[in-house]
């Protein structure tokens, strides 16, 4: 079984997950590209209360997955186990790169609040998400390309705060994109965009996942927001795998499709119950 932690945001800005080895094996391959994800029984409780039961999850190298369900099914929990912020109480995660060899993803994570630094520009911001060992002048020119990718370039001598919500949302977008990770987990990361801006934004996210390739798994509380993104979505009730559905609608997805629609209705049924 591999282990993993977690360096927090304010210790680590760039919001990079760093994988440690707690006294077991670890894998000795770093994963160059997007990571498959493999669960088996995963369990997670909080002293009497168990929050997962029994998962099994096999995620394929470069599929984007959605997490849905009601508040308090482990949703975030999963999440959190994925990433390393928390350790499973039972069963086994791992990862391994392309060629099936176990490994350790360059993964990162974008989070509902952007978590930009107040006193550093755009640039400098994302700069951030390389993290130590680079000079300046690669440094600069991978954080341009990464923020010409979410299509904001232009506001690269701005300051946060001069940024719309939106604006600020890319920047972190792009602070997660410029180290190339092989797995970007998102976290509820356009709940607090207004609704035009959210569209916008997911066109975005599913545009950059399509040319770039990396695996991503995105918790979200918006049904429709998953089947317009992910490739599959998971329900989860109560801890456990209640729905597991593919996606198979060609992108750029449109908003009201027919097909889309009927998938929204399925998944919200799982959900809530039929009435």
């Amino acid at each position: 079984m591999m282990r993993h932690a977690f360096y927090a945001p304010a210790e680590r800005p760039d919001n990079a997950v760093a994988y440690a080895d707690h006294g077991v094996t670890r894998p000795a391959v770093n994963a160059a590209g997007p990571v498959s994800i493999r669960l088996r029984d995963v369990e997670k409780s909080f002293g009497d209360n168990t929050v997962l039961r029994g998962i099994d999850l096999d995620v394929p190298a470069g599929q984007f997955i959605a997490i849905v369900g009601k508040s308090g099914c482990g949703k975030s929990t999963l999440l959190r186990l994925l990433v390393g912020l928390d350790k499973q109480s039972g069963g086994s995660i791992t990862f391994s790169d392309v060629s099936g060899d176990e490994a350790v993803p360059n993964a990162r994570i974008v989070f509902q609040e952007p978590r930009l630094l107040p006193w550093a520009g755009v640039l400098d911001n994302v700069v951030v998400g390389l993290g130590e060992g680079i000079d300046r002048e690669t440094a600069r020119r991978e954080a341009l390309a990464a923020l010409e990718e979410v299509q904001l370039s232009e506001k690269v001598g701005q300051w946060p705060s001069r940024l719309s919500g939106g604006q600020r949302q890319r920047v972190a977008l792009a602070r997660s994109l410029v180290s190339k990770p092989g797995l970007l987990v998102l976290d509820e990361p356009l709940g607090a965009l207004d609704a035009l801006t959210r569209i916008t934004m997911q066109q975005l996210v599913a545009r950059v996942r399509r040319e770039l390739g990396f695996t991503a798994v995105l918790v979200t509380h918006d049904v429709s927001e998953a089947v317009n993104l992910a490739d599959r979505v998971i329900v989860l009730d109560e801890g456990r795998i209640a729905l597991d559905i593919e996606v198979d609608a060609a992108h750029p997805r449109r908003h009201g499709d027919p097909e889309l629609a009927a998938l929204e209705r399925q998944l919200l049924e799982a959900i809530l119950g039929k009435a």
